[in-house]
Formats: structure tokens, C-alpha cells, sequence
């Protein structure tokens, strides 16, 4: 008996509900038009505008890019014992030659993989592509010429901030091969698209380290922590993530010390899941970042016999002295297109 009557008294107030907000309606438009407020007409309204989304490209033409030989080759060759104990040394070097290692204590504990990606062979991760097809080779920090034994050395002195390593061990004889297998197809005195690190186009200004704070606290910490000091294994022999600064870094006479270095490093590479086909970071944030990193506090190294001449120092070498009138300061941060262009006018 009850539920005709609840559903009348239901259909009673929604139908006086309706009746308030028709009145209440009308009652608004009849004091508008009495009132002189103008209202707006349909055929006055502009359209939307599109919120144009940014197209993330490629930083080089995929098709094009060098592209390392496949892992299962290297069972096929009859080095290949010493060829994959090479790549083990790429990528786990702290676990052989660091604080802890089983072979030898030489270096700071960061692995040659957490520079070189992939064991060397991530298109534009600082790879070793074009390694064999060019060296030996005279090399202007140096003045002098150079083999793949010099260059892993100076990786071990500057980047792992450590010592040399035995050009006559098994451990050097091993990287030398691991690393000519890599380039064996890149023919002789070529360097492949794709090979070695990203070249970013120059700010028209000076990268900034405050807003690289920023970029740092916001893409880098979750991996390389508020310290700047990284992620420690648990067994303490390497590093899941490296130090960026700190006295287990790499010292200042490291290739990613260089801002330009760096930051094309991380604009093809970083944060995680950035790759060269997708990257996360704007060029701008990518120096800034730079910028912020490289300012930190690192270990230190003699460079006093680095660039015999120095003409050739990079734009961004921030140590003099300088063959022009540019102070460290904007040797170091820049904006670097006044001394590009200085450099190009005494060639």
C-alpha cells in the first residue's frame, strides 16, 4: 500500500525541484535584460585555440644510425672466451678492478658500462663504434699519439678515478679485443652516424646551474639520490646507479666533465627510459643540468701536461690558460658561441 504513495510523493518533488530551477532561471535573464548587463552573443564567440603539442624527434635518423654486431656472434669467433670476459669487464668493472675487486683495487667503485651503455654499443650512449676504425690516433689533450690501451687508461685515471691498468694483463688484453669486436664492421678511419656522444646545438646564453638544480631535483633523484652520491649495490661492489659528484665520481679531468659532454650525454640518454629516438629533456634543461652537475665538488687531478698547445683546448675546457681572451668562467658555463666564433676567426 505504501509504495505508490512514496513513488507519488518522489514524482512530486522532483517536479517541484524542476519548477524552482525554471524560475530561478528565468528570473536571472529578466533581471539581466532589465539591469542593461549585455549578453554574449553565440556569433561573437572566437573559436579555441589548439594547444599545440611539441613532436618529439628522433636526435638522428634511426634508419642511418650505427648499430653494434649481434652478442650471439661473439660465440662463433675463437676469442671468444677473452671477448666476453672483456664485455664482463665493461659492464661490471667495480666487481673485477674496484674497491673490492677480485682481480685488482684500482678504481672508484663505478663500472665503464655507467658511461659506455650497454657495454658500449647504445647508439649515441658514448659507445665504442668508432673506436677501432680510429685510433691510433694524435690526440690534442694529450699532443701525442694514441692506442686503445692510452684511451682505456685515461678512462681509468679520470673517469673511474683510479689507476692505470697493465697494458701486458689479462684484464687490458681482453677490453682492447671486446672493443675492436664492437667497430669490426665500421671500415677504417670512419666514424659512424650514432657513435659517440650527441652533439646539443649551443645556448644563446650561459647554462645555468640554479635551474639545472631544478631539472636534477625533479628527472635525477630518484636514481642518483639528493646527494648527488648514487645508488650503492648492497654488497658494496659497484654502483645500481653512479655517483654524479662526490669523492666517488669521476674527477675533473673526465671527458663528461665538459658541460657540452655531459649534456649531450644526457639529452640522448637520460632520465631513465630517455633513448636517443625518444628523448625526455629540452636542450636548454640538458645544459642547465649540465651545468648543475659539473659544478659540484669532485675529486681533483694534475692536468698540467694536458694540452700541450693550447689553441686547441675545447671551447669548453674550463681551465686555463686560454689562447683567448674568454674568462673560466664562460669557458666553463659559456654562452660558448662568442668563443666558437673566436676560434673559427684564427683558423
Amino acid at each position: 500500500m505504501m509504495q505508490p504513495f512514496i513513488k507519488l510523493i518522489t514524482l512530486l518533488v522532483a517536479l517541484l525541484g524542476l519548477s524552482a530551477a525554471l524560475f530561478a532561471g528565468v528570473g536571472f535573464v529578466l533581471f539581466l535584460s532589465f539591469s542593461g548587463v549585455q549578453l554574449p552573443s553565440f556569433a561573437d564567440a572566437k573559436p579555441i585555440e589548439a594547444v599545440e603539442i611539441p613532436v618529439v624527434k628522433a636526435l638522428v635518423d634511426p634508419a642511418s644510425v650505427w648499430k653494434a654486431p649481434d652478442w650471439s656472434e661473439m660465440d662463433k669467433v675463437p676469442n671468444t672466451e677473452e671477448l666476453n670476459y672483456g664485455k664482463e669487464l665493461i659492464a661490471n668493472t667495480a666487481e673485477y678492478l674496484g674497491p673490492k675487486g677480485k682481480v685488482k683495487a684500482i678504481s672508484n667503485g663505478m663500472n665503464c658500462q655507467n658511461c659506455h651503455l650497454q657495454a658500449g654499443t647504445a647508439p649515441l650512449g658514448n659507445n665504442y663504434g668508432a673506436v677501432a676504425s680510429t685510433y691510433p690516433k694524435v690526440r690534442a689533450r694529450s699532443g701525442k699519439e694514441e692506442d686503445i690501451q692510452k684511451r682505456i687508461n685515461d678512462c681509468f685515471e679520470r673517469s673511474l678515478n683510479g689507476k692505470a691498468l697493465s697494458r701486458e694483463s689479462k684484464e687490458m688484453k681482453a677490453m682492447v679485443a671486446y672493443i675492436i669486436w664492437v667497430g669490426k664492421e665500421v671500415p677504417k678511419g670512419e666514424v659512424p652516424i650514432g657513435s659517440g656522444i650527441y652533439e646539443l646545438p649551443l645556448l644563446d646564453r650561459a647554462a645555468d646551474p640554479a635551474k639545472g638544480r631544478i631539472v636534477y631535483e625533479n628527472q635525477c633523484v630518484s636514481c642518483h639520490q639528493a646527494d648527488g652520491e648514487g645508488m650503492a649495490k648492497p654488497d658494496g661492489t659497484g654502483y645500481l646507479y653512479p655517483p654524479l659528484w662526490g669523492e666517488n665520481s669521476y674527477n675533473h679531468g673526465a671527458g663528461l666533465y665538459r658541460i657540452s659532454r655531459f649534456a649531450g650525454y644526457v639529452k640522448a640518454n637520460m632520465p631513465l627510459g630517455a633513448t636517443f629516438e625518444q628523448p625526455k629533456l629540452r636542450d636548454e634543461e640538458s645544459w642547465d643540468l649540465a651545468a648543475y652537475v659539473n659544478n659540484m665538488e669532485r675529486p681533483k687531478k694534475d692536468l698540467t701536461q694536458d694540452w700541450p698547445d693550447i689553441s686547441k683546448k675545447p671551447m669548453d675546457h674550463p681551465f686555463g690558460p686560454f689562447s683567448d681572451f674568454f674568462t673560466d668562467e664562460q669557458h666553463k658555463f659559456g654562452p660558448f658561441k662568442p668563443i666558437k666564433a673566436a676560434k673559427s676567426s684564427t683558423k
